[in-house]
């Protein structure tokens, strides 16, 4: 018995760019022990696991490491591979039940794919988190905690960049990991980001929907407007195009199948 299995690098204006992801769609229920090997040997940031569920799809996804709550480009390029393989109607939202609630996903007109997800707005902390300064090797602007994270503004896209943690001492940070942000100074892009996350297995990640649900509303605060556009400026980089709606944020992006096939330990 064998599983499809797709490669798709999601937030990507191009193939080779973005977020890598694997897409595996199960032919029933999975033990975690099973799912958790396949995304240890994926070795991706983010493998999703798909399994009909009525007229949704039950969707989680594991890093290498352990299985996450949020995951927004493994959630993108899982509505990406139910269109593209015809297992899905382009023309219909994807609705997907997972750990965090229903997540819709969208294709717009112009051929983005829209995530709806929870806005997970930081509140400001009165200090750093321990280790946290030491670890990055760079003075926050503004500090605040999300739901999952600790957000970092630095002082502007140069010093984003510029950020080289020391891993050993960021796992010491108590969040599943530590966004960093600033204005954008390249034109058409409202703010820059990277994330961190090595207590969930994967130092940097290059593309991240779940920080975007943080970001939206702390950008959308600062620069008084609701649609804005996020670049993350990892080696391998992509764009968010973002939306705030209040309690709820929607994120699009677009995605590349880069390779298919089928996982043949299924058994």
């Amino acid at each position: 018995m064998s599983l499809p299995l797709f490669h798709v690098d999601a937030f990507a204006d191009q193939p080779f760019a973005g977020n890598p992801a694997a897409v595996c769609l199960l032919d029933g229920p999975r033990e975690d022990g099973f799912l958790a090997a396949v995304a240890r040997e994926m070795n991706l940031s983010e493998t999703a696991f798909l399994l009909p569920a009525g007229e949704s799809w039950s969707l989680r996804w594991f890093t290498p490491a352990v299985e996450v709550d949020l995951c927004g480009h493994a959630t993108l390029a899982s509505a990406h591979v139910l269109w593209t393989t015809g297992r899905a109607a382009p023309s219909e939202p994807l609705r997907f039940a997972t750990k965090s609630g229903e997540l819709v996903a969208t294709r717009q007109a112009d051929g983005w794919i829209a995530l709806d997800f929870p806005a997970l707005p930081p509140t400001e902390l009165g200090g750093a988190p321990a280790g946290l300064v030491a670890a990055l090797g760079a003075e926050p602007l503004w500090l605040g905690r999300s739901r999952f994270d600790v957000l970092v503004e630095l002082m502007d896209e140069a010093a984003v960049v510029a950020v080289t943690p020391d891993f050993s001492r960021l796992l010491e940070v108590e969040a599943r990991g530590v966004i960093v942000t600033a204005r954008a100074s390249r034109p058409g892009v409202d703010f820059v980001s990277r994330f961190f996350a090595p207590r969930a297995g994967v130092p940097e990640d290059p593309v991240t929907g779940s920080a975007h649900c943080v970001l939206t509303p702390f950008w959308s605060q600062r620069l008084g407007r609701t649609e804005l556009v996020g670049r993350q400026v990892s080696a391998r980089g992509g764009t968010v195009r973002v939306t705030d709606r209040g309690d709820r944020v929607d994120l699009a992006g677009q995605a590349w199948t880069v390779a298919e096939g089928r996982l043949l330990a299924a058994s």
